[in-house]
């Protein structure tokens, strides 16, 4: 018979305190707990579970090293709410993967790829009467699943995607790819290759077992929604600017007072915040922001010079000087005494300990593509706009200045663009500006006097 769990105290650094040395438990869930072993320096957390696929025996694993000191966040350790957090997480990915496992062996995205690309194979070779490699294959092996070298092409690594078991496959995962494609790829030959990878992760899904379509039962919908994202560098690119993208001034701050929160609670130590910041006050993309340079924020000025973007032939070179608050200069002034060719904007790589589930911080460097995508997530949630994407920032910007009645020419200076970019995606707003122009020029054209004249008529 199953011992009955006697939950400790663990939740507040003052309680753990208390305790005799030893490990102590409390339960997450009806088959996994979360420990706090206690020694003579230091206390350090820990979790054990049962998976429902592999037998009754517990696991067990490491999850860090506890903040004893107070419940706030500290560099290294965790709190018991961090805590809960991570070994949550871990039980999650352990029962998920003994889950598939049980189902049997685990698709990836190499696998659904190479069998979308031996059916294709097949069907043209029918269509052409002799055996024939399809486009799409060819496309697939140099983008996603890696070749040889090959004659006078040189050998080409696998994405980090075709690792990746379909059960696990995350919107952000995709993302991630497309942003990493090279820029110098034609817009047509990007969107075959993406048509190609959505077929072909589409054709697995009716391949999977039950068992694996209920650990990922939103697969199909993940592949839409990350294949039909807005870019996030390219305005040529973007529809026309939806009105739930527009946000007034309101929600820019709620946006950013999430950020702040975000930042805290994952230990962003105000990188994050930082670069959103940035991104609100100049409309700039999230591609040009990560490009600049220390030296590009002048402080006495109150002004950032942002780099031009790299879309059209040959890139976009030079930088727009775009004004902004004391403010934003006081959010950026932590960052501003380094070296002036540093990166602007850094946050902290991690790496696993080797044998353990602990994260530690690797080095520091500048944001990579895809990078923003997971904490936006957390950020909207928490200012309960569930559908607005970074590109909002700029989208609500460019809005700003046209009803602050800039004049279009200088709207898409400030914003690295051009004006018949402007008049295509944010045409109505130019009227109403322009119409408001118009009427603060109106001026009364009937006198009194004529209004008494008619009136005695």
């Amino acid at each position: 018979m199953a011992k009955t769990l006697i939950e400790a105290q663990i939740t507040t650094a003052k309680a753990r305190s208390r305790l005799g040395f030893g490990v102590h438990w409390r339960r997450l869930d009806a088959e996994s707990h979360l420990g706090y072993r206690k020694g003579k320096r230091s206390g350090a957390w820990l979790v054990r579970w049962r998976n429902h696929h592999d037998g009754a025996n517990y696991k067990q694993a490491p999850v860090g090293v506890a903040n004893d000191i107070n419940d706030k966040f500290a560099e290294g350790t965790l709190t018991f709410e961090q805590a809960v957090t991570q070994a949550r997480e871990h039980v999650t990915r352990s029962r998920t993967e003994a889950a598939a496992q049980a189902a049997g062996p685990a698709p990836t995205v190499r696998t659904a790829v190479e069998t979308y690309i031996k059916e294709r194979n097949a069907r043209d070779s029918r269509r052409a009467g002799h055996e024939v490699r399809s486009d799409a294959g060819h496309r697939l092996r140099r983008y996603v699943l890696g070749q040889d070298e090959r004659g006078s092409q040189e050998a080409v690594e696998a994405a980090s995607l075709a690792a990746i078991h379909l059960h696990a496959l995350r919107e952000g995962d995709l993302l991630m790819w497309r942003e990493n494609l090279p820029v110098e790829l034609k817009a047509t030959t990007k969107q075959r290759l993406i048509n190609d990878l959505k077929a072909g992760l589409n054709a697995a899904w009716p391949r999977l077992s039950a068992e694996q379509k209920k650990l990922n039962p939103t697969f199909l919908s993940i592949v839409k929604d990350a294949f039909k994202a807005e870019r996030i560098d390219d305005d040529d690119e973007i529809s026309v600017a939806r009105d739930n993208q527009i946000l007034p001034d309101a929600q820019v701050s709620i946006l950013l007072r999430a950020a702040l929160e975000i930042d805290g609670e994952h230990g962003f130590e105000g990188d994050l915040y930082r670069i959103v910041v940035c991104l609100a006050a100049t409309g700039a993309r999230f591609a040009q922001v990560r490009r600049m340079r220390v030296s590009d924020a002048q402080r006495k000025e109150q002004r950032l010079m942002v780099p031009g973007s790299y879309k059209g032939r040959g890139g976009n070179g030079g930088s727009v000087p775009v004004p902004v608050g004391e403010d934003v200069i006081e959010v950026l002034s932590p960052i501003l005494n380094r070296t002036k060719e540093a990166p602007l904007f850094e946050r902290w790589s991690y790496e696993q300990a080797a044998g353990s589930i602990v994260w530690r911080k690797s080095e520091r460097g500048p944001w990579k593509t895809a990078e923003l995508s997971r904490p936006w997530q957390a950020i909207r949630e928490r200012a309960r706009l569930p559908e607005v994407i970074p590109y909002a920032l700029r989208h609500s910007s460019i809005v700003r200045g046209l009803r602050n009645r800039l004049p279009i020419q200088h709207v898409a200076k400030l914003h690295n663009t051009s004006v018949k970019m402007i008049e295509r995606h944010y045409a109505k707003y130019i009227s109403t500006a322009l119409e408001d122009l118009a009427r603060a020029a109106v001026v009364p054209l009937v006198s009194r006097l004529d209004e008494n004249m008619v009136g005695h008529g």
